[in-house]
């Protein structure tokens, strides 16, 4: 009896730590959720921030919003190609850790590019707006030398799969159309099965054989698996016809009868 509490009591404790493990886990990731969304909203307000700051405001204001706004777009372009190259390219990882070192640099310059927007000096801002302006033009270049190598990447994969399957396709059409160099003996065996049965019919019918009988073995064997009707159906048996039930014309020589 002891040991029978002693099993529930473990039971429950596990069914509590299970719970307890599950919960934290699911907060974690609502956790994970809010935050991409919150840090998603608060790129889309500040990129708009720089839009509307680049064209309505002239100037050293205007041109580090111009700056600051082709940095982000080419970073954030470049991290998108990566990320989606990378789960199908292992080759990329390489690639992915340069980009890393790259980012460093450039939120250092981003950051720099914020401080300045609040700098009430601007003629200060206008001597350092060359170097700046260069330091952007050296990452996005190293950023774009990345992002389209990976993309050239992966057109050459995507066409070297593509003339791999136009092969494959190729050579299925050609064993698909083994029939044309055979036409000349398979084509008579196939087509004449028919007329063969009707023909075997006849030579049974004036042999003494059952007309119906020989004639459905026939058509059994010529149509095999493959029949034109629903699946399941044996084809029908060619029988001759009964001369009592066949129709005359008027066209037609009259029998004459013997006496």
């Amino acid at each position: 009896m002891e040991a029978a509490f002693a099993i529930i009591g473990l039971l429950f404790v596990l069914f509590v730590a299970a719970g307890v493990f599950l919960t934290v886990k699911a907060m974690q990731a609502a956790k994970r959720g809010v935050d991409r969304k919150v840090a998603q909203a608060r790129r889309t307000v500040e990129d708009t921030t720089l839009r509307a700051r680049q064209f309505t405001q002239p100037g050293v204001v205007g041109e580090l919003a111009q700056l600051r706004l082709s940095l982000r777009t080419s970073m954030r372009a470049t991290q998108e190609v990566l990320r989606t190259g990378s789960s199908d390219d292992a080759s990329l990882s390489e690639a992915v850790g340069l980009f890393e070192r790259l980012s460093a640099h450039g939120h250092e310059l981003d950051d720099e590019l914020r401080r300045l927007e609040r700098e009430p000096d601007k003629a200060m801002i206008a001597a350092r707006l060359p170097d700046l302006r260069e330091r952007m033009e050296r990452i996005t270049h190293s950023a774009e030398s990345l992002r389209w190598a990976a993309r050239d990447r992966a057109r050459k994969f995507a066409d070297d799969d593509l003339a791999a399957l136009s092969d494959q396709i190729d050579v299925e059409a050609g064993a698909l159309r083994h029939w044309t160099a055979d036409a000349p003996e398979s084509g008579p065996a196939r087509t004449g099965s028919g007329v063969g049965s009707i023909a075997n019919s006849g030579a049974s019918s004036g042999s003494g054989t059952t007309p119906g009988a020989a004639s459905g073995s026939d058509a059994g064997a010529a149509g095999g698996g493959f029949s034109w009707g629903p699946a399941g159906e044996e084809a029908p048996a060619i029988t001759a016809r009964d001369p009592r039930t066949q129709r005359s014309y008027p066209w037609e020589k009259t029998q004459r009868e013997k006496t």
